[in-house]
């Protein structure tokens, strides 16, 4: 005779009653992170981000982040973010990045930017799901500009120091002199 079969209805029978306490606690589990407890910004709020001494992902990161929020994102002075990297290196690797293109016809895409604020608009692109509709939605709330335009000068900037350069400026390439070395003129 085996005791296998009983011996799993019993324990099937006490654990079940366990298992509704668990589906309470995870109720309330799933109510907290509908709350938004974020640092970033409330609802629909406009946030300029001086992106000056930033390195460029790390930002994109953050501003990915408030778009998902609703909030709606200025990035500004988008040729002072730096790349990590020697410079000679991330000059190369974007080269081989411009190299692909359509074997049918170049027209056809990929579309490579080639401006600063073209550039940092792409990387936060790749951080969105832009194909579903809060990615569009997201990426139709977000400006980036090279330089200060007028209307925001006396705006406050946002600075992200997690995002912030730690190194000396040789350690880095800039934005600027990255879209000067693949073709773009001022």
């Amino acid at each position: 005779m085996s005791t296998k079969g009983r011996g799993n209805g019993s324990i099937s029978s006490s654990g079940s009653g366990e298992q509704g306490k668990n589906k309470d606690k995870n109720k309330n589990k799933d109510k907290d992170r509908g709350e938004s407890k974020g640092s970033y910004s409330s609802r629909g709020d406009l946030m300029v981000v001086d992106a000056t001494g930033h390195i460029a992902g790390r930002l994109c990161s953050y501003v990915a982040k408030m778009l998902l929020n609703d909030s709606r994102v200025v990035i500004v002075n988008a040729e002072k973010a730096f790349i990590s990297g020697r410079r000679e290196s991330v000059i190369e690797e974007w080269h081989r990045f411009l190299e692909v293109s359509s074997v049918v016809h170049p027209k056809h895409g990929p579309f490579h930017p080639r401006r600063p604020d073209n550039i940092i608009r792409r990387m936060v692109r790749g951080m969105l799901p832009r194909k579903r509709p809060k990615g569009i939605q997201a990426m139709k709330r977000l400006r980036v500009y090279i330089g200060v335009p007028e209307e925001y000068v006396s705006a406050e900037f946002k600075v992200f120091e997690d995002a912030k350069i730690r190194k000396p400026e040789s350690s880095y390439i800039s934005i600027y002199d990255l879209a000067r070395s693949i073709g773009w003129s001022p």
